[in-house]
C-alpha cells in the first residue's frame, strides 16, 4: 500500500473521530458552567483535531506524505491529546505536550511543501 492511501486512510479515521469526539463533548459537557477551562480545553482540542484531518487528506496528495503525514498526526496526538486529557481528566501532567504538539503540526503543514 502506498504512502497515500495510509496517509489517506488515517485522515478518514482522523476525522471520524474527531466528529465522536466533538458529539461526546456536546454531550459529556452539557450540565457545565459554560465558562469552566475545561470545556474551552475540549472545544480547542476538537477543532485542532479536525482542522488537522482535513490537513491528512491533503497531505496523502503532497510529495513526501508520509513525513507530512507523520507530523501531523504526530502533532495532534501531542497537542489535541493533552488537551483532551485535561479537559476530561482535569489532569494537567500532559500539557507540556502540547507546545510540542503545535510545533509538529506547524513543520507538518510545511512538510506539504516537500
Amino acid at each position: 500500500m502506498s504512502a497515500s492511501a495510509v496517509v489517506r486512510r488515517l485522515a478518514a479515521l482522523s476525522g471520524a473521530s474527531a466528529v465522536g469526539a466533538g458529539a461526546y463533548g456536546a454531550h459529556g459537557f452539557k450540565n457545565s458552567d459554560p465558562d469552566d477551562y475545561r470545556i474551552v480545553l475540549f472545544e480547542t482540542a476538537n477543532k485542532y483535531h479536525f482542522y488537522h484531518s482535513l490537513a491528512l487528506l491533503g497531505a496523502a496528495h503532497c510529495g513526501k506524505p508520509a513525513v507530512a503525514g507523520s507530523l501531523l498526526i504526530a502533532g495532534m496526538g501531542m497537542f489535541c491529546g493533552s488537551l483532551y486529557h485535561q479537559a476530561l481528566t482535569g489532569d494537567p501532567g500532559l500539557r507540556k505536550a502540547a507546545p510540542v504538539g503545535g510545533v509538529a503540526m506547524i513543520v507538518g503543514w510545511l512538510a506539504m511543501i516537500l
